[in-house]
């Protein structure tokens, strides 16, 4: 009898240690350290959306607790009741909130804003709550009629790629391109091969270069020596004498103009003119009579 109750004591006792184990173990996967001291903080929601036991609660971005307990508070409806484990030495002032934030990878969490209060709050006592705007809920409110509007528009554009892909112009285009590429590889290599050849020629060019410099320097030398040469030349009396030689022509000019000048008269006086002439005509004459009939001017007497 005395080992059968043993057996049973030693049974009971195992199971009670496995199931406060279990408990512990759970609760240890949660984040939740039963032995660590805590302050305790009621919160109340309308909505706890994405909000789990062992939810972190943090202080500018700092975690210093973390959710205990969400259940429904049947005395207050549409509310529910968190419960917030907080370090033992952090103390809430009059004034601070409890926000609920969420995000798209690691779910809900809930901030607390500090007040500026001199006063703390009791521990257990109830931290007013606010929400924050639900991330899901503005992506699905925002965004996705954005993206709606956005894939008509998506499924024309990539209609419209595979017409263009399907264009035998498009193919054309390409082989065309590569006949280019190609092109500009023998014009790549056309110009290696003549930068070769420079690079051998390049000291013969610097050398005509050089003589040509000298040239250069010869003729800039020979230019200076004519500019010094005509410097001495005495230009002001040449100056004067073709100012004189000007002013002559000038005279001479107005009295071939004057028509009663005796130069005007030779040049303007057509019966002066047609004297001439005659006399002119009559030398002609005579000089033909002369060569025809000599003996009639010219007697030649022998002795």
């Amino acid at each position: 009898m005395k080992n059968k109750i043993s057996k049973e004591f030693i049974i009971g006792i195992s199971v009670i240690v496995t199931i406060l184990i279990l408990i512990f173990g759970i609760d240890y996967l949660k984040g939740i350290n039963l032995f660590t001291p805590a302050n305790f903080y009621e919160v109340y929601y309308d909505n706890v959306s994405d909000l789990t036991v062992s939810s972190p609660v943090s202080v500018n971005g700092y975690k210093v607790g973390q959710v205990r307990d969400i259940e429904i508070d049947y005395n207050r409806p549409g509310k529910v009741k968190v419960t917030l484990a907080l370090d033992k030495k952090l103390r809430l002032p009059q004034g601070t909130v409890a926000e609920m934030g969420q995000t798209l990878l690691s779910g809900a969490f809930i901030n607390l804003k500090m007040g500026e209060g001199k006063e703390y709050l009791p521990v257990g006592s109830t931290v007013p709550s606010i929400s924050d705007n639900d991330l899901m809920s503005a992506v699905q409110n925002e965004l996705m009629p954005k993206i709606n509007g956005i894939l008509p528009k998506v499924d024309s554009l990539i209609h419209n790629l595979n017409q263009l892909a399907a264009n035998p112009a498009l193919s054309t285009s390409i082989s065309r391109l590569d006949g280019i590429t190609n092109d500009f590889s023998s014009v790549a290599r056309s110009l290696n091969g003549t930068m070769g050849t420079l690079n051998g020629k390049l000291p013969l060019i610097l050398n005509n270069v050089g003589k040509a410099t000298v040239s250069l320097d010869t003729i800039t030398g020979n230019l200076s020596e004519l500019s010094a040469q005509l410097k001495t030349l005495p230009l002001q009396p040449t100056m004067e004498n073709i100012e004189v030689i000007t002013n002559n022509l000038s005279a001479f000019s107005a009295q071939l103009n004057d028509k009663n000048s005796s130069l005007g008269k030779l040049t303007s006086d057509p019966e002066l003119y047609n004297r001439l002439n005659t006399v002119a005509a009559d030398i002609d004459s005579l000089i033909v009579d002369i060569k025809k009939n000599p003996k009639r001017y010219i007697s030649i007497k022998l002795l």
